[in-house]
């Protein structure tokens, strides 16, 4: 009997132990991440063998829209984000839990659109922008410190330098619950900006040859810091690059920066393995398809090159109107970098940015028909149109007359 008694003792101690091993394991491994191996595995349903035609169906990012999207890119976020169609119908209500959260791609001209949120928004509480401080504050009315905006000149970096879709998604809630002192539930409405890739992508080359290094981003995903990525430089920057060495670092993360910012990594094994031979084009094209899907589920994007067109969307999706119009810049730094570079050098800047090209292109599209949406929607179109095109005009013209 003892001998019984001892055994069910031990096997019992040993389960107790078991237990507690697999808590502590889950506990320490959000999403079981660490104890990836170091080359990411792509889940079967991913698998380069799957036909194309049972791994796409008709997604509709607006709509009108009839642009094809992977579907069984199942996210984990757990927030509550608000759509384009949404955001147009129900509007952007500063007074309850709703909260514009600002995607920074570097270089795609976020730091002036950034600027625009925070002091040209014809609000009837506006920011609070005091001198010789980077950061305005933005509090929704009659509040002391509940934020409307999440972005690098309301908040600054909660979320790290240019936190992406997969940084942003986890990290949001939680950092304005620790800002606010009060953890609620809140709508996010996710907002970007992209641009044309070589242009973007030289003006992030010229950029860091004076010395810009984004060291300090977090590149948080599935539950941990991938502190380890290897830097394509020695010593504490990269100033005076030249283009062919930018280039040809293989783990440089300016190749197809935009779809890697606004894709879920987790889909795609993080940052294990990060640009490896194997299985790359299976990432690839997870994380464009990925990336197209969040593009589309957001509640605004703008493009660089098309400042009117962006402004319109935003206005009318938001319903707010902007005090200063978006300037339309016809010379950049990127464009005098294109017209010192070789035929070959331009065609490998393009195969190193051939997914943000795919994408752009998606966004083109995507952008147009939520354009024409709103201008079917709006009865005072053309005098909204003239605003911003050409603001001294529609001040003379009445309104009566933009028929």
């Amino acid at each position: 009997m003892k001998r019984w008694v001892k055994m069910i003792r031990f096997i019992g101690g040993l389960c107790l132990v078991t237990l507690l091993g697999i808590a502590y394991i889950s506990y320490l491994c959000h999403n079981s991440l660490c104890l990836a191996p170091e080359r990411f595995s792509l889940s079967t349903r991913y698998s380069a063998s799957a036909s194309s035609s049972s791994s796409r169906s008709e997604v509709p990012s607006s709509p009108t829209s009839t642009t094809k999207l992977v579907v069984g890119l199942a996210s984990t976020v757990n927030i509550e984000s608000v759509a384009f169609k949404e955001a147009y119908e129900m509007g952007f209500d500063i007074t309850d839990r709703d909260v514009i959260v600002f995607l920074h791609i570097q270089k795609t001209g976020g730091t002036t659109f950034g600027r625009h949120l925070v002091r040209d928004l014809n609000l009837e509480n506006p920011c609070n922008c005091p001198r010789k401080r980077k950061r305005c504050d933005c509090f929704r009315p009659n509040t002391i410190n509940e934020q409307w905006l999440f972005s690098r000149y309301s908040t600054g970096w909660k979320c790290g330098l240019h936190a992406d879709w997969t940084e942003l998604t986890d990290c949001v809630e939680g950092a304005l619950d620790e800002y606010e002192g009060l953890a609620k539930k809140r709508r996010y409405f996710f907002i970007t900006v992209l641009r044309d890739p070589i242009h973007r992508y030289l003006s992030e080359f010229r950029h860091v040859q004076r010395g810009a290094t984004w060291k300090s981003a977090r590149h948080w995903c599935g539950g941990q810091e991938f502190t380890s990525l290897p830097h394509c430089y020695k010593g504490s920057n990269w100033t005076g690059v030249e283009l062919d060495e930018f280039m040809n670092c293989s783990y440089n993360l300016a190749h197809n920066r935009q779809t890697r910012m606004l894709a879920d990594l987790t889909l795609a094994g993080c940052y294990t393995g990060y640009n490896t031979t194997a299985d790359q084009l299976e990432r690839d094209r997870i994380l464009l398809q990925s990336a197209k899907q969040n593009l589309a589920s957001m509640a605004y994007f703008g493009l660089t090159e098309q400042q009117a067109v962006s402004q319109y969307i935003f206005e009318r999706t938001f319903h707010l109107d902007f005090e200063n119009n978006f300037d339309q810049a016809n010379a950049t730094l990127s464009a005098q970098a294109i017209a010192e570079l070789t035929p070959a050098q331009i065609e490998r800047v393009r195969q190193l940015n051939s997914l943000d090209e795919e994408l752009l292109e998606f966004a083109r599209q995507l952008l147009q028909e939520r354009f024409q949406l709103l201008k079917r929607r709006d009865p005072h179109f053309r005098q909204n149109w003239l605003r911003m095109v050409h603001p001294l005009k529609s001040e003379r013209i009445d309104g009566n007359s933009l028929v």
